[in-house]
């Protein structure tokens, strides 16, 4: 009895020091990690060493290791000898059942700020389909499923890594879905301590003898063939920047379609949807490089089971039921996936902004300008709302966590960076925007200032103040009205306007000004700062009829005043 009460003190007190743990303050700086795949018994066993870093300002002695709650720790060593942990459950959403399996491990030493120590684990379990963190928070199951479509399983496996399955350990403070947006806040703070981590995982696959050797797919910079080896296919994977990619594997019965820009592997009876896509990959592929330089390695694009399923990307590798990518969007979708596999940027503004991008961009090259500005039409709702609590007196702790360059929201970062390159093309033109991206390495990117320097090189416009506005601070959205148009006569039969513009939002921008008249219109661009006024003088050759602010270019708080009509008696 009194060794029992003494247990459950211990434990008692074990779970009280687990509220005051700092989760967040070590990075796993590598990822050593063998690991078995056993399919028919659902079932995913790791083996191996990870490298902690301690980048907290304190020495710490307790470290927190978090696994998926499917998975069960078996052993944590250092220097071969075994360490003392508790294994307890961890509710967050960081996991797709919605909880983890966290191991609370006291380190043989206390470990100095910047300090490292090599941890030897082990661990195991199964990872089948479970939406629990959707369904619990009102998601229909079947739309849950078709979102969290995870699992291992004899016919068909795919496994994504921390934000949708926990299957290598991380540290992460708890999440909830119903909380706003603090899964991907969390994650994102998460990706960035891990930007300059690395990963080597060697995948073995246990198989058949007697039945068909499925193919092993891992999204990691590196990953040869996998090659047979006793009853099991095995794969030694890299990964060079483990913050940039969510960790990946898929395993199926594929068929392949090969291209020389990407590779498209289908499941059996989806050919004709697999060439569709690899032909409009085809497509796209020169015009893409002309914009973002040569691929630095084949796109993958892997069939998805579920016809249903959310498409997901990462790296080169994008995971999607090619029975439901619609043939007229296929060009599309390649686009976004050959840019990139063309071009990386550890910074998800730039990264995913310029994927979304090189999709407007392709619309233009397709059919006209009209159509891209479309296309980011749809896009702007996403992030306007966002944007909309800014637009009145925005606080600088906002101004700050909203930035582009700081930013967890996904809609700001790909929606919202789409426009911001767009309209960074409009102002300095697309030969210089091309040699400013064709500048640009990855690895010099150390500071948020780098890619305006490179843009800033190609142009003698100032830029400073709209990458104030719009990346390295969230000011809102711009409001743009014609407060008057004044116009006179010129000889023999023009007519010269005075347009004043104001602003009333927070955001500057360069602005197209149209001014109409009957067979034709000129445009010419202003620059209104946020909360001020611009006046532009344009020339017609006939009698104007209305004045335009905005082609949809800019996104815009509020649209419903950008045009001016202007009345034959008001010419003079």
């Amino acid at each position: 009895m009194k060794l029992r009460l003494c247990f459950l003190c211990a434990l008692c007190a074990s779970a009280l020091n687990a509220f005051a743990l700092d989760r967040e303050a070590f990075t796993f700086t590598n990822y050593d990690l063998n690991v078995r795949i056993e399919p028919e018994q659902q079932r995913l066993g790791v083996r191996g060493k990870i490298t902690l870093r301690n980048d907290s300002s304190t020495p710490q002695k307790i470290a927190v290791l978090q696994i998926s709650s499917s998975l069960d720790w078996r052993s944590i060593k250092a220097g071969g000898k075994p360490l003392q942990f508790v294994s307890q459950p961890y509710n967050s959403d960081i996991d797709h059942t919605g909880s983890l399996s966290e191991a609370v491990v006291t380190l043989p030493d206390s470990l100095p700020p910047k300090g490292t120590v090599d941890l030897e684990i082990a661990y195991e379990g199964v990872i089948v389909l479970d939406a629990a963190r959707l369904t619990r928070i009102g998601t229909p199951e079947a739309a849950a499923n078709s979102t969290d479509w995870d699992r291992i399983s004899v016919k068909f496996t795919a496994v994504r890594g921390a934000g949708y399955v926990t299957w290598y350990p991380i540290a992460t403070d708890a999440a909830n879905l119903s909380e706003g947006n603090i899964v991907f806040e969390i994650l994102s703070r998460w990706k960035d301590r891990e930007s300059s981590s690395t990963m080597h995982l060697q995948v073995a696959v246990s198989s058949d003898e007697d039945a068909d050797q499925p193919e092993l797919l891992v999204n990691a910079t590196s990953c040869p063939t996998a090659h047979e080896l006793q009853h099991q296919f095995v794969a030694d994977c890299t990964y060079h920047s483990l913050g940039s990619v969510v960790p990946a594997f898929v395993i199926a019965n594929y068929e392949v379609t090969d291209r020389a820009a990407i590779t498209v592997h289908f499941l059996h009876g989806h050919e004709s949807s697999a060439t569709n896509y690899a032909d409009a990959a085809g497509k796209v592929t020169s015009f893409i490089s002309e914009w973002f330089g040569t691929p630095r390695g084949k796109a993958q694009t892997a069939d998805l089971s579920d016809a249903s399923a959310a498409p997901f990307e990462s790296g080169s590798l994008l995971l999607t039921p090619l029975t439901s990518t619609d043939p007229k969007l296929a060009g599309l979708v390649a686009a976004h996936q050959l840019t990139h596999a063309a071009f990386f940027s550890p910074r998800p503004w730039i990264n995913e902004g310029l994927a979304h991008f090189a999709q407007a961009l392709y619309l233009e090259h397709q059919s006209g300008r009209q159509a891209a500005l479309d296309y980011m039409g749809l896009h702007r709702a996403a992030f306007s709302a966002v944007d909309k609590k800014q637009t009145g007196a925005p606080k600088s702790g906002d101004e700050l966590s909203q930035s582009l360059v700081n930013t967890a929201d996904e809609e700001l970062y790909r929606s919202k960076a789409m426009c911001v390159w767009w309209m960074l093309r409009d102002m300095i033109g697309d030969q210089a925007l091309k040699k400013a991206l064709a500048s640009y390495h990855s690895e010099q990117d150390k500071e948020p200032s780098y890619m305006p320097r490179l843009l800033q090189a190609q142009t003698q416009k100032d830029l400073e103040w709209f990458f104030d506005d719009w990346v390295y601070r969230d000011r809102g959205l711009p409001n743009f009205k014609v407060e008057s148009v004044f116009t006179r006569k010129t000889l023999p039969e023009g007519y010269m306007l005075t347009v004043t513009v104001s602003n009333s939002g927070a955001a500057g921008a360069e602005v197209p000004l149209t001014v109409k008249f009957a067979g034709g219109e000129v445009t010419k661009r202003l620059v209104v700062r946020g909360k001020s006024s611009g006046v532009i003088r344009v020339e017609v050759p006939k009698l104007p009829q209305e004045v335009v602010v905005n082609d949809g270019s800019v996104p815009e708080s509020d649209t419903t005043n950008n045009v001016f009509k202007i009345e034959a008696s008001d010419a003079k």
